[in-house]
């Protein structure tokens, strides 16, 4: 039926203050409850029957997922595909990255993410501009060319729903700063396979790392409905072909009429490097989509290297451009 109100999955309720060392589990083995302070344990034995305590049945506290997608692309996949990101832009890379660089190093990491289904409605006003005649006035230097255009007052209303839109959860990966990282390439690697995803089962954490979520469904929602605005434009952006001008929307009104949030964790190898430099110098990553293998990262540079490139090939054109004027006088 029509998706209303909020629906949040347990492994996304907010996270719980104790959270972070307080784990509660459920043993498997006589269904008793049983919390550890991991602080001082990572693992422990339930006090009644003595059974090995995992964090599959972890009561709903929000630090567990309600669902992982599994890793696809097999490591020696992934360091051959940096390997080959990392070739085709070594000609300007710094030299200490040359050196340096051992992608067998790359980490094969969950990363936390909300999976958020929407049912929504956007309204968007502004003007929009049809071109009616051109002319130019003046001569030389001082010659201006005039536009004359009819201005209509526009206005569209869309409903759309959005399935499966990923969130990250963490504020670490969220954090988009380009100074200081590029976490951002994240977001390149888009889309994963979301609907293969299955029930959150510790034992797909074997031989890889991951992080915790940290951020709730009320620090998202700032985030999310701008992804929707961003959805409602685009799905608005076909009715407007008749003004060649272009549309400029002066009022946007989002109605988010129902949300289903699910915690999942998100396959990435990831390989980092660290470029010294004024304020704690800035951190490059290359991520391999661990499912489909889509590659996309951030090679440090040497920037006189680029200049002289730049310089190079503008020199080349400026001669060709020059040899044209010649052989055409």
């Amino acid at each position: 039926g029509e998706l209303k109100g909020t629906v949040i999955a347990s492994g996304a309720r907010d996270i719980a203050a104790d959270a972070a060392s307080l784990m509660s589990f459920k043993c498997t083995g006589c269904g008793a409850e049983v919390t550890i302070n991991t602080d001082n344990a990572m693992t422990a034995r339930c006090h009644w029957c003595r059974h090995v305590l995992g964090v599959n049945e972890q009561v709903a506290n929000g630090a567990v997922p309600d669902a992982v997608l599994p890793f696809h692309i097999r490591k020696e996949d992934a360091v051959a595909r940096i390997r080959q990101f990392v070739e085709k832009r070594k000609l300007f890379a710094l030299k200490e990255f040359k050196e340096q660089f051992t992608p067998e190093n790359v980490v094969g990491v969950y990363l936390p993410y909300m999976i958020v289904d929407g049912n929504v409605s956007v309204d968007v006003a502004g003007k929009g501009e049809i071109q009616t005649r051109t002319y130019t006035r003046g001569s030389g230097d001082k010659k201006k060319t005039y536009y004359d255009a009819d201005v209509y007052q526009v206005e569209r209303h869309v409903d759309f729903t959005v399935d499966d839109l990923p969130l990250e959860s963490s504020t670490e990966r969220g954090n988009l700063d380009t100074k200081a990282n590029t976490n951002n390439i994240i977001n390149t690697i888009l889309p994963f396979d979301t609907k293969n995803a299955v029930k959150w089962n510790a034992s797909y954490l074997s031989g890889f790392s991951s992080e915790k979520r940290n951020s709730d469904v009320e620090h998202l929602r700032p985030r999310l409905e701008d992804q929707l605005l961003s959805v409602g434009r685009a799905q608005v952006e076909g009715s407007v072909n008749r003004y060649g001008r272009g549309v400029r929307w002066e009022q946007e009104r989002l109605s988010v009429h129902g949300t289903r949030w699910v915690s999942m964790y998100l396959p990435v190898w990831l390989y980092s490097y660290h470029q010294p430099g004024r304020n704690g110098g800035m951190l490059h990553y290359i991520a391999v989509n661990g499912r489909t293998g889509e590659t996309m990262g951030s090679v440090p540079v040497q920037q006189w290297k680029l200049l002289t490139a730049a310089l190079t090939v503008g020199t080349f054109l400026e001669g060709i451009a020059l040899w044209i004027m010649v052989s055409s006088s």
